[in-house]
């Protein structure tokens, strides 16, 4: 199965500082590798329309729950998620890590993944940017992310 990640209404690539945030400048966003914290999918600028992620993945259905495996698939059964990682990047092109989303797969609604199961695609739709207009973190259920079995 695939699992295209769409996120919109992106931060920017810069930050200002608040009380509780630390400013930050030429911000990107990508998916996490699992164990692989400095392995990071197509890496986006945070001033995009919109970024696209596809991850190969594979559901198991045993007896018992569902389960999604796969190298960007992250946790344990029952808790498995997604991380969506905000970095900053240097002139040199290496990057620092300073925010995360959990994108929650246990709370994908079960006909969701019934539907997936058969079209092959599970299609997470969501904003990128929190209430406070910065990179959005946490973990992300919905309605802040809608799934669906569809790949648009």
């Amino acid at each position: 199965m695939q699992i295209i990640i769409t996120g919109h209404s992106l931060p920017g690539r810069d930050c200002s500082e608040t009380a509780t945030f630390e400013g930050r400048s030429n911000i990107h966003v990508g998916v996490q590798r699992r164990g692989k914290p400095h392995e990071i999918l197509d890496l986006v600028p945070g001033d995009t329309e919109t970024a696209r992620w596809e991850l190969a993945t594979n559901l198991e259905r045993k007896p018992g729950p569902w389960d999604i495996l796969g190298p960007y698939i992250q946790g344990k059964p029952g808790g498995r998620f997604i991380y969506l990682s905000w970095v900053t990047v240097s002139e040199d092109q290496t990057f620092e890590m300073f925010r995360r989303a959990k994108l929650m797969l246990d709370a994908i609604p079960e006909h969701v993944v019934d539907e997936a199961d058969g079209s092959g695609v599970l299609h997470g739709d969501l904003g990128l940017t929190d209430a406070a207009a910065k990179p959005l973190c946490a973990a992300i259920r919905p309605p802040t992310i809608t799934w669906t079995s569809s790949p648009y």
